[in-house]
């Protein structure tokens, strides 16, 4: 693995941060079968689960079909019924509390930065009481390109006034690793939700790990500030 020191460490949260990908599945298709009356199948919905809230709805019924406002009123109806389901569950991938503090101790600065709305994040640092961790959150609210468009990881890194190549961005995601490679950063793969073969084309990538226990990890910190 090749593993430069970095200065900041930049996270996506679902799928990366926490496992709750089948809640959100879950949330989406009730609020589409359940609210909206579509006659869609679960793994129709899944693959189309990405990015803001709003454009999840604008692939799934088209561009006009809903307001701006409803659009947003249906976002929180479906961000409520994942937390519902999924406040029990709540916890951090193995070895990643560990992590952060490691990270922290060495003056590693991190964000999150995601496609999750505040609500969520909010949601997800306050209930497992890691915000102390985090100079900068980014959310969907805060950007007008979803990943795979650099500008996420891009505005965490001027919250952070780190230069892009200094950062090391952690993603589950293939769209979420081709825009770390559009921000020209590094990225280390959690393989939670998808398998090294879907990764093939990124030539970015400096690793992959199932979780943050794997020992490779300590390689990040070889040379890092005490």
């Amino acid at each position: 693995m090749n593993t430069p020191t970095y200065k900041a460490f930049l996270f996506d949260m679902n799928g990366t941060m926490i496992d709750d990908m089948d809640f959100h599945t879950t949330a989406w298709h009730k609020v589409v079968t359940q609210k909206l009356n579509a006659s869609l199948s679960r793994e129709q919905v899944k693959v189309e689960m990405y990015g803001k809230n709003s454009e999840v709805l604008a692939r799934l019924f088209g561009e006009d079909r809903f307001t701006d406002q409803e659009a947003q009123e249906l976002s929180v109806e479906k961000e409520k019924i994942y937390q519902a389901e999924y406040i029990s569950h709540l916890k951090l991938l193995n070895g990643l509390d560990q992590f952060l503090a490691k990270a922290k101790e060495k003056n590693i600065k991190m964000a999150i930065a995601t496609a999750a709305i505040m609500f969520n994040i909010d949601f997800v640092v306050d209930n497992l009481d890691i915000r102390p961790y985090f100079q900068a959150l980014v959310s969907a609210d805060e950007v007008d390109k979803s990943k795979p468009h650099p500008e996420t990881f891009l505005k965490a890194a001027e919250k952070l006034g780190i230069d892009p190549k200094d950062c090391l961005v952690f993603e589950d995601a293939p769209k979420g690793v081709e825009a770390a490679q559009n921000a020209q950063m590094d990225c280390m793969v959690l393989t939670t939700m998808h398998g090294k073969e879907e990764f093939s084309a990124y030539t970015n990538i400096v690793g992959y790990v199932q979780d943050y226990t794997d020992p490779e990890l300590e390689k990040l910190f070889t040379g890092a500030e005490a």
